[in-house]
């Protein structure tokens, strides 16, 4: 056991003091601490030999090393779906079950996963951590704002297998197939008409209503669609995210930039049919 020496003044303050030297056993340190200390002068790593990615723990490595292997162990009994982890199925198999542990307690909206939830309440609290440099218009996630930058870079990734057709979004090109499939299994009870979505049924069933359920938060005008309020917040906001491709003029709506672009293209889109002498008396008159 390590000694300590500490001195020990002894006598009268005014006469000549003693020093005696006084053993003190020091403390031993205790297990818990040698290990924490231990621990920290040498932490241990584990390292991909794939990509070169490195874990605290040896379970992690292995984990991710499915990604690579493309190993998946874990199988839902319901869908056979395959999972590369434990906890990756038990949140799937929520789906089957219908369980939602997370609920907001601003609107009682349950989630299956905390992370689904986290996002939610940015609809309360109005945060919006994700901004386009282009525009400066802020999102709440990162995929929102991946979305809204197709806007500036003209960017339409997704193809229709059938007729060619570009989209920006796979959703947008989901609800376009069908279209082509015939498939408009949502009717309009008022006038029979049929829709390819629940989404545009609704905005067609506020025709029959007169509803206008979307208020500018500017003033008192009103809309029956969000698309065409969003439009006309642009007036009171000042935005224009549509920039031209040839010079630096910005645009509030997509159409207004495509009629200024075909000036730099010299596309004339819309053509006369009538004689040109015809044309001359129309104008004249």
């Amino acid at each position: 056991m390590p000694l300590k020496l500490s001195a020990k003044i002894t006598g009268h303050p005014l006469f000549l003091a003693k020093f005696t030297l006084v053993c003190v056993s020091e403390k031993p340190r205790s297990k818990t601490k040698n290990t924490f200390l231990k621990k920290k002068e040498v932490k241990k790593s584990f390292t991909c030999s794939q990509c070169g990615k490195s874990f605290r723990r040896k379970y992690n490595l292995e984990i991710h090393k499915r990604i690579h292997t493309g190993e998946k162990p874990f199988t839902c009994t319901q869908c056979g779906k395959r999972f590369s982890a434990k906890p990756n199925l038990d949140i799937h198999m929520r789906i089957h079950t219908g369980e939602r542990p997370f609920t907001c307690d601003q609107c009682g909206t349950s989630f299956i996963q905390r992370p689904a939830l986290k996002e939610h309440m940015k609809i309360h609290t109005g945060e919006k951590p994700f901004k386009c440099d282009q525009c400066g218009k802020p999102f709440i996630r990162a995929s929102v704002l991946k979305a809204h930058l197709t806007v500036h870079t003209k960017e339409k990734p997704h193809s229709c297998s059938v007729c060619g057709k570009r989209f920006s979004l796979p959703q947008t090109l989901q609800v376009h197939q069908k279209t082509h499939t015939a498939v408009r299994e949502y009717m309009c009870f008022e006038c029979k008409k049929t829709f390819t979505s629940a989404r545009y049924l609704k905005q067609h069933q506020i025709i029959h209503t007169g509803e206008k359920p979307y208020k500018c938060s500017h003033c008192d005008m009103r809309f029956n669609q969000s698309s065409n309020l969003k439009t006309h917040e642009r007036i009171h906001s000042r935005e224009k995210p549509y920039k031209c491709s040839h010079c630096h003029k910005r645009f509030s709506q997509p159409a207004y930039l495509k009629l200024h672009e075909s000036i730099h293209t010299g596309e004339k889109p819309h053509t006369c049919h009538q004689p040109m002498a015809l044309f001359r008396f129309l104008t004249s008159t």
